[in-house]
């Protein structure tokens, strides 16, 4: 049993620069104070089965509150990232009520905050038609970047930007090298969906709709010199065009997710709004298409988009109905694991996509990485554990899960966030420690 606050931790297998070591982690006052060879007489000797990591970053997660608690909130939410090895989320500026698209919501959020983080948690902005031109406020206010959809976003309080005002948005962004991400899919390719047939509602947002909106933010941030980033992208086809952009200069990211990796369109049931989320999940082939995008850099991070609901939205058979999206935060390295290891790819290759690539996204440079000076941010993950997915036990809100009797592999035992152990598997979360990060130093 590891004590509350150790002073040193010692794996045979750390996750140091992207491989790993055997080394020994010294802590002081919340921070890594050194790595040190492996050292057997340690406060905290991990298993041989187990590896150390450094706290994930999850730069794509909704907590909805305020406005939506009964979706999600800071207290569930951050208590399954902590489950998850996450130690710190960023947070979307939707579905909350207000948007975080002014100082002034943003200042409601963090009071809602207030006493409730299991993890860290920094923040989004938003970017719509009613804030164009005063973007710089919210940098101002410490969000690491701005959100925008280039299509209806589902919700009425948050509306989408054009091709012009995406440009818009971006040249207003670029003197402050601020990051705009968004949301790509385009309104002109996407249908109706009605009824059970997963397939059918996949067809109603096909590839067409992400590739056109990214190559609109690239041509934007090709003229501007802005910093983009693409959210979420499913579609496969896009990818050619990210890495002729990225070839060229042009200051382009995307991330990817979980369910895009591990889950198949052909293996989805017909009517379980629980798969829906959007853009969709797509068919095997596709999925092969993004795991080359992951290992040959294309794609920089791997980020959950959790964005649970209640289950009187999700848990609709006509997915027309049913609320788009996938409750993924707690189970994302695990599936990704699983997947990766039936492929014969090692651990040492997909953990950069959890650690440091959102991390740097948002400018977070001391998060993702065990590092003197870091924070001591901490994950023990035990690879060959093999378990089954029950959503009962998860530890977000609404307890619904497209993973539900899954058997996956590999699962995070503790979490330590600033030096202290906030969670433990079996037990849960043992403090909130979690604090509030403002980019730029905001106050």
């Amino acid at each position: 049993m590891s004590p509350l606050t150790p002073l040193s931790l010692a794996a045979r297998r750390t996750f140091i620069d992207g491989a790993f070591e055997p080394a020994t982690v010294r802590i002081a006052d919340g921070r890594i104070a050194g790595v040190a060879p492996f050292d057997p007489s340690a406060d905290v000797v991990l298993e041989d089965r187990e590896v150390l990591l450094p706290g994930l970053v999850d730069s794509h997660v909704h907590l909805n509150e305020p406005g939506r608690t009964d979706w999600e909130g800071f207290e569930t939410g951050t208590a399954a990232a902590a489950a998850a090895g996450i130690t710190t989320v960023v947070e979307m500026p939707l579905n909350s009520i207000p948007v975080t698209t002014s100082p002034d919501a943003l200042a409601t959020k963090r009071a809602a905050a207030r006493g409730k983080l299991a993890v860290d948690v920094a923040y989004w902005g938003g970017a719509v038609p009613e804030n164009l031109g005063a973007l710089g406020a919210l940098l101002d206010a410490g969000v690491v970047g701005v959100k925008c959809f280039l299509a209806p976003s589902g919700i009425d309080e948050f509306g989408h930007l054009d091709a012009a005002q995406v440009e818009a948005a971006l040249a207003e962004l670029a003197p402050r090298d601020g990051l705009l991400i968004a949301h790509a899919e385009v309104d002109e390719h996407l249908g109706e969906a009605h009824g059970p047939v997963f397939r059918d509602f996949v067809a109603t947002r096909p590839p067409a709709a992400e590739v056109e909106a990214i190559r609109i933010v690239i041509a934007a941030a090709r003229r501007t010199g802005a910093r983009a980033h693409i959210v979420h992208v499913s579609a496969a086809d896009a990818l050619a065009d990210v890495r002729a952009a990225q070839a060229e200069g042009v200051r382009i990211t995307v991330e990817t997710c979980p369910h895009y990796l591990a889950l198949r369109e052909e293996d989805v049931p017909d009517g379980s709004g629980v798969f829906k989320c959007c853009p969709p999940i797509r068919d095997g082939a596709n999925r092969d298409r993004l795991w080359e995008g992951v290992l040959d850099g294309t794609i920089a991070a791997i980020v959950s988009d959790h964005s649970p609901a209640t289950a009187d939205l999700k848990q609709k058979s006509d997915l027309g109905e049913a609320w788009g999206g996938i409750a993924g935060v707690q189970t994302g390295l695990s599936a990704v694991w699983t997947e990766a290891r039936r492929r014969g790819i090692p651990l040492e290759r997909i953990l950069p996509l959890f650690t440091t690539g959102p991390a740097d996204l948002v400018r977070l440079p001391d998060r993702g990485r065990i590092a003197v000076g870091a924070p001591a941010h901490l994950a023990v993950f035990d690879p060959d554990l093999p378990f089954t997915v029950d959503a009962a036990e998860l530890e977000y809100r609404n307890k619904l899960s497209p993973w539900h009797g899954a058997d996956l592999t590999g699962a995070v035992t503790e979490t330590w966030l600033h030096g202290r152990a906030v969670y433990r598997r079996g037990e849960g979360v043992l403090v909130r420690a979690g604090r509030d990060v403002l980019a730029g130093g905001a106050s």
